[in-house]
């Protein structure tokens, strides 16, 4: 889904918790599939490139969202998606990692794979969760302070302000200002969550 897409999602779905994501998506609401495909598309990425998989990635975030059409009616907990599409996340990269080294493919039920039932470790986990956490607290935010604080701190190289300010259509002045109000903004949204 592109960002246009998702900025013109209705704001009911774009902030629907995952309990409902996952009812709806069990119905075959493809509006809530494509929610929540928005939702954690971030964090699914973000695994494997921490783990050094960068020409992977694409590759593992498919076969993961392909695992979370096959198993979600097989999900107990839908309070649990986050760490389910982690821990998923993880062991693709895993078996991936495994496969490489090896050059033999193995699959998913291989009695060779050590690995198969290794936890995510827990300062990997924490570092996701929190991550997560900040994409969930954004995503309340404003659009303009969402926006706002996606182009200032994610975009790499960093966009001058006086860019910002005209995509924005902003007094390229006021963008300090503004920043510091939706800051603000965040934080509250991030205490909410116990960040």
């Amino acid at each position: 889904m592109s960002i246009a897409a998702a900025r013109k999602q209705p704001e009911t779905q774009k902030h629907w918790t995952d309990e409902r994501l996952v009812a709806e998506c069990r119905k075959g609401n493809q509006e809530a599939w494509s929610a929540l495909l928005e939702k954690y598309k971030n964090l699914i990425f973000s695994i494997p490139i921490k783990l050094g998989l960068y020409q992977e990635a694409a590759d593992i975030f498919q076969s993961v969202c392909l695992d979370l059409l096959t198993d979600l009616p097989k999900l107990r907990e839908p309070r649990a998606l986050a760490k389910w599409l982690m821990q998923t996340c993880y062991h693709k990269c895993l078996r991936h990692k495994h496969s490489s080294q090896a050059e033999v493919p193995i699959d998913d039920q291989s009695e060779n794979f050590p690995a198969a039932n290794v936890e995510l470790p827990e300062d990997l986990f924490l570092q996701l969760e929190r991550e997560q956490m900040l994409r969930n607290a954004i995503s309340k935010l404003p659009p303009r302070c969402a926006n706002l604080i996606r182009m200032l701190f994610f975009e790499t190289p960093p966009r001058p302000y006086n860019l910002i300010a005209e995509d924005l259509n902003l007094a390229s002045g006021s963008i300090g200002f503004i920043r510091g109000r939706c800051l603000a903004k965040l934080r509250r949204e991030l205490e909410k969550r116990g960040f």
